[in-house]
């Protein structure tokens, strides 16, 4: 056989074999490009997904409570929340098919972000000041149990609903005193509107007594009944990312540029870097693995959402969270 027949057969041969399909998943986030998601664009970019026989396409979302129906109607069948707001979600609607299957967000970084010229450094100096909320932002969902936990008199705390593109701006201009939202987003954001890094103050709510769970990714649990080998890959697939960030944060942030020309980097990778290190790759996490939650603290976080809030449902710690999708193959160890 000639060399060129010789070619000519094994190229046939490899028309012959048929292509591996990709199945088309649609991916929520609960907020915009920022540097921690990260991990989701390294996962499509360094071929994580596509090992795992998925297509993912990755949209931006305007906080938890938008992103958690969109994932319970099945318009995503996959996506990213706060914890708490999927809990109170389903106790309001409690035949909603969505559930949490992989913990992201060990510490969540619910935050109070205020600045020491306004008077802001500690808790009890919120009263008789200035709080700017956005109406959907998780944090201000949980400022009730910060609130408890700090036996703080919220009468005399004025609290102005703000928009999410006006929050930080408002607080560079001194019209609030101090705002909610997640650490990483809040600080950073402010100090790129000329505010002095040292004139800010975060308050991470995990560290003034609330025991609650952060970002955790969702899924439609018809979908993920019909498809859980797709859903184990997913998760698989993400734990690979967080890996990849950690590894080389600024190969992360790149993977987000390319998809938004205008981003910081530099202030991306820092953000990326705070949310590595104070909420995803937290010591539980570094020796059980990425993913699953501690039963214990669960249940004491489900009595401090109830401080704040009414369930109108029995509470079933088994009907928020389900470890059943995530990987056994030692793929959520980060080290």
């Amino acid at each position: 056989m000639t060399r060129s027949i010789l070619l000519a057969s094994l190229f046939g041969a490899m028309l012959a074999v048929p292509a591996v399909a990709q199945t088309s998943v649609p991916f929520t986030l609960d907020w915009r490009f920022e540097g921690p998601a990260a991990p989701y664009f390294l996962a499509v970019d360094n071929g994580h997904f596509a090992a795992e026989g998925m297509e993912v396409e990755i949209s931006p979302g305007q906080g938890s409570l938008d992103a958690i129906p969109k994932v319970a109607t099945g318009a995503y069948p996959i996506g990213f929340s706060d914890m708490a707001s999927l809990i109170k979600f389903l106790d309001q609607n409690p035949d909603a098919p969505v559930t949490g299957v992989m913990m992201m967000y060990d510490v969540p970084a619910f935050a109070i972000v205020g600045r020491r010229s306004l008077g802001v450094e500690t808790p009890a100096d919120l009263e008789g000041r200035t709080l700017g909320a956005p109406p959907p932002d998780g944090a201000w969902a949980q400022f009730p149990v910060f609130a408890e936990a700090q036996g703080l008199d919220v009468s005399t705390i004025t609290i102005e609903p703000v928009g999410f593109p006006t929050r930080e701006p408002m607080l560079a201009a001194g019209e609030v005193d101090a705002v909610t939202g997640f650490s990483f987003t809040s600080s950073l954001s402010t100090m790129r509107l000329g505010v002095p890094e040292d004139d800010i103050v975060v308050m991470l709510m995990a560290d003034y007594g609330v025991e609650l769970y952060g970002n955790v990714i969702i899924v439609n649990t018809d979908w993920a009944e019909a498809n859980p080998e797709l859903v184990t890959g997913f998760l698989r697939a993400v734990a690979m990312g967080v890996r990849d960030a950690a590894a080389d944060p600024a190969a992360g942030v790149a993977a987000i540029a390319a998809r938004n020309p205008a981003l910081d980097s530099d202030l991306e990778v820092a953000r990326l870097n705070m949310a590595l290190r104070d909420n995803i790759l937290t010591p539980w996490v570094m020796e059980h693995g990425i993913g699953n939650i501690d039963a214990e603290r669960f249940a004491t976080s489900l009595e401090q959402i109830a401080m704040s809030y009414t369930f109108t449902n029995p509470v079933d710690a088994s009907r928020y969270f389900t470890d059943a999708y995530l990987p056994t193959d030692g793929s959520l160890m980060m080290q």
